[in-house]
């Protein structure tokens, strides 16, 4: 019988906190919703040193008994319009054979209630329009694309890479 899910928030000066963030975000980058190959080494060496460093850093970490499953990594932001701090959700992963069972769920449970503590005004995210699985996923949670008024049209998403 599979152990009950737990979610903790990670403390990155714990190595086995340190090494589930690595594994998790490494599954995501092996996944073809990531990146379809595994994480560079170069990135391998620099995340949990950013990580720590960057002082807006919360993640999420799902456990089946000490293995763990899945992560959220996010980033506190803010919203000009609502002056409050928002969460955005950079990466939310669960492994392949532990998806369905409410682990992607409950992160999100668990990043909403941590949004609430810090007087968050929303949560947000990006996800990639072929990505079903997750689309239903968000979309039954409450996620939804938005507009600031009727008429301006959806927010969409761009990026702009820097070499």
């Amino acid at each position: 019988m599979p152990s009950p899910i737990t979610i903790v928030e990670a403390d990155l000066g714990r190595r086995e906190h340190q090494d589930a963030v690595l594994a998790m975000t490494d599954a995501y980058s092996r996944d073809p919703f990531g990146d379809g190959k595994p994480l560079d080494p170069g990135v391998r060496e620099r995340l949990i040193p950013g990580l720590r460093s960057h002082p807006t850093t919360l993640i999420l970490l799902a456990f089946e008994g000490e293995r763990p499953v899945g992560v959220a990594t996010c980033f506190v932001g803010f919203s000009t319009f609502a002056a409050k701090p928002l969460v955005n959700i950079h990466d939310l992963v669960v492994l392949s054979d532990f998806r369905g069972r409410g682990v992607g769920r409950g992160l999100l449970a668990a990043v909403e209630l941590r949004a609430r503590d810090l007087g968050c005004c929303k949560l947000t995210l990006e996800v990639l329009d072929r990505n079903e699985r997750a689309l239903g996923a968000y979309k039954a949670f409450g996620f939804a694309q938005y507009a600031l008024q009727e008429g301006a049209g959806e927010a969409i998403f761009m990026a702009k890479p820097l070499p």
